[in-house]
């Protein structure tokens, strides 16, 4: 999921990225977590319950049983993160942390003269890891006539970059929101269209997701070019059983929030753990979250993307977002001191 100084910067520039191999660990105190005491813990306790049950590792299973138990308000919440687990260090700080959301955009069942631009079903053909077509036969029309047709957008700069984000919300001409979300890709290497922008003379400080939007509809030619630098595909499926209050579904299966979900390299951080976010820049950021996504350009322990929630408020946070700080997981306690050379 699907995301950077703009909310799409991860993936638009890949391994430029990543961060440097992880260093040993180190465990803190929560004294040690700057503004520790001031967030809302509870808020917090609730997100983490709705995916610890997936936590298949026994050293888990003590703390996920216990949170079903904790009463309400914020002492308890507090005491239950305190007494269970350690907070760890792990790599080098500064960390990377970027943002993304969940696009709203507007789209038809049929196609019209407006609605002319697809979100494609994975074939039923294609198996995963295989490579099938690239972007640019695909976007050249070699999949149409099957009805593999999900639904129709009517910008194809928007249908680019919701392969990016990985899910969306979908509003049709007669009010009803449609939930798309990722189903697979067509396993063609992931190409930076912003490292290709830099490629091509363009600066740093030229490729925004905002500045590559407006420069591929304003060169409708040279934009499709590159945006088909890019050979992978992303196709969709439609999610008729989730609600509209939740949000879109994590790599864990479950849905993500606004504000406590983030997206982790699982090679460094466990799917579904607590981590505490110290986030520096222009907005500061002092808060817990749960690991309930991954991303294929967050790689290394002190790296993170910050689900920033849905629509267009959600994005124009997320696009803000390319500080350092540093990220520090909270581990069962036996866990933690696992990781210490002589644990």
């Amino acid at each position: 999921m699907g995301r950077i100084g703009n909310v799409f910067q991860a993936l638009l520039f890949g391994a430029a990225l990543m961060v440097a191999p992880a260093a040993p660990a180190q465990i803190l105190t929560f004294e040690e977590l700057e503004g520790w005491a001031q967030d809302d813990h509870a808020a917090a306790l609730s997100v983490f319950r709705g995916t610890c049950a997936l936590l298949r590792d026994p050293l888990w299973t003590p703390p996920c049983r216990l949170a079903q138990q904790v009463g309400p308000g914020q002492a308890a919440a507090r005491q239950f993160f305190e007494l269970l687990f350690r907070p760890v260090l792990i790599g080098t700080p500064p960390a990377l942390f970027t943002g993304y959301y969940e696009p709203e955009l507007n789209g038809s069942l049929t196609r019209t003269p407006r609605y002319a631009y697809p979100l494609y079903r994975k074939p039923p053909e294609m198996t995963e890891g295989q490579m099938f077509h690239s972007r640019e036969a695909i976007e050249g029309g070699i999949l149409r006539g099957r009805g593999l047709e999900l639904v129709w957008l009517d910008d194809p700069v928007e249908v680019y970059f919701l392969q990016v984000q990985g899910s969306g919300r979908i509003r049709l001409p007669d009010g009803r929101v449609m939930r798309v979300a990722y189903a697979g890709k067509n396993g063609h290497p992931y190409r930076s269209i912003g490292q290709e922008l830099i490629r091509r003379g363009a600066s740093m400080a030229d490729v925004s997701a905002q500045d590559i939007k407006a420069w591929v509809r304003a060169n409708p030619g040279p934009g499709r070019a590159l945006l088909n630098s890019n050979p992978s595909f992303v196709f969709f499926r439609r999610l008729d059983d989730l609600p509209p209050e939740s949000g879109p579904i994590g790599a864990m299966g479950r849905p993500i929030t606004g504000l406590r979900s983030v997206a982790i390299d699982p090679a460094h951080v466990p799917l579904g753990a607590p981590v505490w976010i110290e986030k520096a820049g222009r907005d500061p950021m002092r808060r817990l979250m749960i690991a309930q996504d991954t991303g294929g350009a967050i790689k290394g322990a002190q790296r993170a993307d910050i689900f920033f929630g849905t629509g267009l408020a959600a994005g124009e946070a997320a696009g803000r977002i390319k500080d350092g700080g540093r990220l520090i997981q909270l581990l069962p306690i036996d866990s933690a001191y696992a990781l210490l050379p002589d644990g």
